[in-house]
């Protein structure tokens, strides 16, 4: 059985990220609209009706926009920190929230999702790793800094959505506000291309099979320059480039 993956939405403008196997999945965050959730699945052959959990990386709409339309009507579960919660503004049923703790696995169907603490400028940030049949795969976006902890989690996965959110002389040279720069590109912001470069060079499993840049800013990158930077240094790992207009294809690991 495989290990299916796919980035529905990646971006400032929503983020949502599907794995699963042939008979569970796991959301990771929902920031786009149920709507518009339903349908890049549709086009991808994949059905709602696997998804057994929503994982909520933190507070930011991006991340959440889409997740109480979505677990109302399709009585799914969301998973959520207590601090995420109460600072999101989200008003889900009771009976569907089920508080997580960093650093204890959670079991859906086969699927066993890991959450990790990371630095971002949200209230209690988590990335997450799924575990199916020795396969681990993993989200780290919206990170500022490559932190123990994504070391060690991206070192285990063969596969990973990895941030490159922008770069350095785009957004350097570019018409975002002083302030908004440096939150950015500080220690909670999110990670430049030559950060993530150097993640999965120094830190990545030797045998990961498939790497999706994700998150890249509309005004301050281009998938282009991504894919260039990236492609000579990929060593069999396929390298791929998640988009904010539209999803991935659906990746499958054995």
């Amino acid at each position: 059985m495989s290990l299916y993956l796919a980035a529905l939405n990646s971006g400032s403008n929503g983020n949502c990220y599907y794995i699963g196997n042939d008979n569970d999945a796991v959301l990771i965050d929902a920031g786009i609209s149920c709507r518009e959730t339903r349908r890049r699945m549709d086009r991808l052959g994949l059905s709602l009706d696997k998804v057994r959990a929503i994982f909520i990386s933190h507070e930011h709409s991006d991340h959440t926009r889409g997740v109480e339309v979505l677990s109302r009507r399709y009585r799914i579960p969301v998973y959520i920190t207590p601090a995420t919660h109460s600072n999101s503004r989200l008003y889900l049923d009771p009976k569907l929230v089920r508080p997580f703790t960093a650093h204890e696995p959670i079991h859906i169907g086969r699927l066993t999702v890991n959450p990790l603490p990371k630095r971002h400028d949200g209230v209690d940030p988590h990335s997450f790793t799924v575990v199916f049949d020795g396969i681990t795969a993993g989200v780290f976006t919206d990170i500022g800094m490559a932190c123990n902890q994504v070391i060690h989690h991206i070192s285990r996965c063969h596969a990973a959505f990895l941030e490159a959110n922008y770069d350095e002389t785009m957004l350097e040279e570019g018409r975002y506000p002083i302030y908004l720069k440096r939150r950015i590109s500080g220690d909670e912001g999110h990670l430049s291309n030559i950060q993530a470069l150097e993640i999965f060079r120094k830190h990545c499993n030797p045998l990961m099979k498939l790497l999706v840049l994700s998150h890249l800013s509309a005004q301050n990158n281009h998938p282009q320059i991504v894919q260039d930077l990236f492609v000579p240094h990929a060593n069999g790992t396929r390298i791929a480039i998640a988009s904010r207009y539209e999803e991935t294809e659906l990746f499958s690991l054995k």
